[in-house]
């Protein structure tokens, strides 16, 4: 490809196969015989063919469910892992921030770091020092950075991964969801540094199960689903789109003992309803939930032991009912989670399995759900 000046990532027909061994033998002669044989292999495509350019100052995100592939795309672009077919261009200098414990040199203290991470990316000494105050104060680790970093916490060591990834000056910034092991004070700092990288005509690329920050962050996003190229486009119709299959794929259909899961709002109340039939299980039916907002954040959950109502007679079969008493929702769509069980042995759980919609069950049903899913009213007073 002759590269258009305006490309900064361009990735073609992107496939990583991996062999996974089977080592499950049914019969004693299976298992001698396999001491003598080659171990029975399988093929896992963690990438499918992905194609897709991304264009220089552009912040896209990467989103899909566990094991899609995301973190697997990061590694290839990162020259971490190879690829088994395809072929990935990339324009301008990379730095990325992967799993915790990737870059750094665990018998190096930070300082060492930062000059290691500035040569690998082309930095001359005087351009690492130049930067080394503003990555050591971002960080917020200064009493700690001549300390080798096999001593530090994941929370410093991902400080000074990102800040060292951020203020190196790369063309191109990749970064995992490791960002989700900060506080919340420096993950916003974070944020608000990779806007600043972005603004600068820098390409950002972020994988991240946190919704609400790809669409506020990102103006495009990248959904891998199995492996393959799903959707790439508009950020707010690729969480769409990827929400609707979440919510198509619920468990419902492998559900063994709950069934006609139902869940509705009733005036100021929310109603969570299933029928059981307990079969050959010998547990009380406790039934715990988790309420998740449109950008699958929890808002709520609870079960019968924590609120000192377990059920300890029941009959195996019947229905379960729960009330859950005013609880402030905003207007918007929310799906719920369900566990089945006595509280150490749970034989159920359906992950979003059922959803509701909220209408105007409080006085300000549509405050700004951004500043999450809960409507509340204040007084304010001036003296």
């Amino acid at each position: 490809m002759s590269n258009n000046s305006n490309i900064s990532i361009h990735v073609t027909q992107l496939s990583k196969k991996y062999e996974i061994g089977s080592t499950q033998k049914d019969t004693l002669s299976e298992s001698l015989t396999s001491i003598f044989k080659a171990s029975d292999k399988e093929d896992f495509w963690a990438l499918k063919e992905v194609s897709f350019d991304i264009h220089r100052g552009e912040v896209v995100g990467i989103i899909g469910k566990n094991g899609a592939g995301k973190s697997t795309l990061l590694k290839v672009l990162s020259k971490i892992t190879k690829p088994t077919s395809g072929r990935v261009e990339l324009y301008g200098r990379i730095a990325s921030l992967l799993e915790v414990g990737t870059g750094f040199h665990p018998e190096l203290n930070g300082r060492e770091n930062i000059f290691l991470n500035g040569s690998l990316l082309g930095l001359s000494r005087k351009e690492i020092k130049e930067r080394l105050d503003d990555i050591i104060e971002f960080s917020g680790i200064g009493n700690f950075i001549d300390t080798p970093v096999k001593k530090y916490s994941s929370g410093m060591y991902v400080r000074l991964a990102f800040s060292v990834a951020a203020h190196l000056n790369p063309e191109i910034l990749l970064i995992d969801e490791v960002l989700a092991v900060g506080d919340h004070a420096f993950q916003q700092k974070c944020l608000g540094k990779m806007e600043e990288v972005a603004s600068s005509g820098r390409t950002v690329l972020l994988v991240s199960h946190n919704l609400e920050v790809i669409e506020n962050l990102c103006s495009k996003t990248i959904w891998i689903d199995n492996g393959q190229l799903a959707f790439y486009g508009d950020t707010r119709e690729a969480i769409r789109l990827y929400l609707d299959s979440v919510e198509n794929t619920q468990e419902k259909t492998k559900a063994k003992y709950l069934k006609n899961i139902n869940a509705y709002q009733d005036q100021k109340d929310i109603v969570i309803q299933a029928d059981y039939d307990m079969g050959d299980a010998s547990i009380f039916p406790n039934l715990g939930f988790v309420i998740y907002d449109r950008y699958h954040r929890p808002v709520t959950g609870t079960n019968p032991i924590l609120e000192s109502q377990a059920i300890r007679t029941a009959s195996a079969q019947g229905k379960i009912s729960i009330t859950i008493k005013n609880p402030s929702l905003k207007n918007g769509t929310y799906t719920i989670s369900l566990w089945f069980g006595d509280g150490s042995n749970d034989i159920e759980k359906l992950e979003h399995c059922v959803q509701f919609n909220v209408f105007n069950m409080t006085t300000h049903p549509n405050q700004n759900t951004e500043l999450g899913p809960l409507s509340i009213s204040c007084k304010y007073e001036y003296k």
